[in-house]
């Protein structure tokens, strides 16, 4: 089962994968951009340059989104596979950025995932006040400096995207304690 950890920075998402790790021993843990050899260098590139024009990045991200999914994904599909992010982040990221319908970017998506989508959602959510508190704990990246603003707008659109493709999903206030969230995404997960 291809589980997706969907939610905008900060949220505490590698927290939660540092966590379940313990708990599925087994099972394939993997992180969009960045889960496999040139996945690694894109997502070098997207994080640390700012001069990428907004189609451009759009296209990088798609590229990662192939490529881990022919070297990670596809070939561990009869085990459980836990994403630090995947398409959600990627359509509402490029939405905000470039004005793309959701739908045509759902399109591009579904391309190179080859049509194969997760089977849940874990979607972290973070209210503005506590996304303030949590943006000055370490150095911004790229995206990270666009600006609360802008990443409660990409939030935003995650939800959207979330409905729209109808993936059982679970939404998690990122403000809980960390153990309580835990508790939560382990039961999610373990309901079948």
């Amino acid at each position: 089962m291809y589980v997706l950890l969907e939610g905008i920075d900060r949220v505490g998402k590698s927290t939660q994968i540092d966590m379940l790790k313990s708990y599925f021993k087994d099972a394939v843990f993997t992180r969009e951009p960045g889960g496999c050899g040139l996945c690694k260098k894109i997502r070098d590139i997207v994080l640390n340059r700012e001069d990428i024009s907004p189609i451009c990045e759009m296209f990088l991200f798609l590229a990662d989104r192939n490529e881990h999914f022919e070297k990670v994904i596809k070939p561990n599909l009869d085990r459980l596979i836990i994403s630090d992010r995947g398409f959600i982040s990627a359509i509402a990221y490029a939405y905000v950025k470039t004005n793309l319908s959701i739908d045509r970017l759902l399109e591009l998506n579904l391309i190179a995932l080859e049509k194969r989508l997760p089977k849940k959602i874990v979607f972290f959510t973070i209210s503005e006040d506590e996304l303030n508190k949590r943006m000055h704990t370490k150095e911004l990246d790229s995206i990270e400096n666009r600006g609360v603003d802008y990443l409660l707008k990409v939030q935003e659109i995650m939800e959207k995207v979330i409905k729209k493709v109808s993936i059982p999903y679970i939404t998690i206030d990122a403000s809980l304690e960390k153990e309580i969230i835990n508790k939560k995404i382990v039961e999610f997960i373990k309901k079948g």
